[in-house]
């Protein structure tokens, strides 16, 4: 299977209050998730917090992945910057620590058209000379894909997929059926935003890019594998039982969630990066209700347990 294909986890980037990695604490993270067998990592992307830590400490990042899982499973590393010179250095940096792959956003404060995305693009592919992640990203960026733009970017040397928001309405099949033609048979098309993982990859999709499987990748897993497989009923009914933890990302936000799910299951004791808060003990109550129940579920079907907590 390829980097862009199939489930790839996303887990925190831990990191104590002025940006300093817990290194030990990302390699546990990195080695459960490996140690499920999950497809690929990626590393640094918006839930890894990359926009938030300095250079170095990004490498660092990518220095302890490849020490720990590298040759095991594929990591993607996020590379966005708001300079292209930033992104261009950050995408050496993770050639040369051995990464897999890339994912670069659009990432700007003055807002970007699409020449000077494309441009963006290109520089940052071919500084890198890894296979390459469009990551599409809208709601973080304010910068939208167009397909002409998609299609123009599959061209480009090294850049072989994107990574879509959810589909308005979750129309899958027709944004399917219009990026296919529009890229070519190699170029993967993967979905972000885990309420829709399952259904995108049923409709079709190469990979589902998942938040909540950089801490849970063993039932995310097996969502995964149904949904590939085509089995409509097993995805209804695992989903199902993340169907509270959905709820609480659509509400809260993944990114703090995921912070909170760290410490419910004992994988590191970290709060997000300021100026994002940690959740209230009403929140916090509220996702380990969802996680008994993710637990219950997936305990009664005889599939896969959830870590204790």
């Amino acid at each position: 299977m390829s980097l862009f294909q199939g489930l790839s986890a996303f887990p925190i980037t831990p990191a104590d209050a002025s940006g300093k990695l817990d290194a030990a604490a990302l390699a546990r993270l990195l080695k459960h998730i490996e140690e499920a067998r999950a497809d690929s990592i990626g590393l640094l992307g918006s839930t890894g917090a990359y926009a938030f830590l300095t250079r170095q400490e990004r490498r660092r990042a990518v220095e302890t992945a490849m020490d720990t899982v590298g040759g095991k499973i594929p990591v993607m590393v996020g590379v966005g910057a708001i300079r292209t010179s930033d992104a261009v250095d950050l995408a050496r940096d993770a050639k040369a620590a051995g990464a897999d792959g890339l994912l670069l956003a659009p990432v700007s404060y003055t807002p970007l058209v699409d020449d000077e995305v494309f441009e963006h693009f290109a520089a940052v592919a071919g500084a890198g000379q890894l296979p390459l992640c469009i990551y599409n990203n809208p709601g973080t960026t304010r910068f939208t894909f167009s397909l002409d733009l998609i299609s123009r970017l599959s061209k480009v040397a090294h850049i072989e997929a994107v990574k879509m928001p959810l589909p308005s309405g979750g129309d899958f099949a027709s944004e399917l059926a219009s990026l296919r033609p529009a890229t070519g048979p190699a170029f993967r098309i993967g979905y972000s935003g885990d309420w829709g993982g399952a259904p995108a990859l049923l409709a079709g999709s190469d990979a589902w890019y998942s938040v909540v499987a950089g801490l849970l990748p063993s039932p995310v897993l097996a969502l995964t594998r149904a949904a590939q497989a085509g089995d409509a009923a097993t995805v209804e009914r695992l989903d199902a039982a993340f169907g509270p933890l959905w709820a609480l990302f659509k509400e809260f936000g993944s990114f703090r969630v995921m912070y909170v799910i760290a410490r419910l299951l004992n994988l590191c004791d970290v709060d997000p990066p300021r100026p994002v808060l940690p959740l209230k003990d009403q929140a916090r109550q509220r996702v380990a209700a969802a996680l008994d129940h993710l637990d219950a579920v997936f305990s009664a079907g005889s599939t896969v347990c959830i870590e204790p907590r």
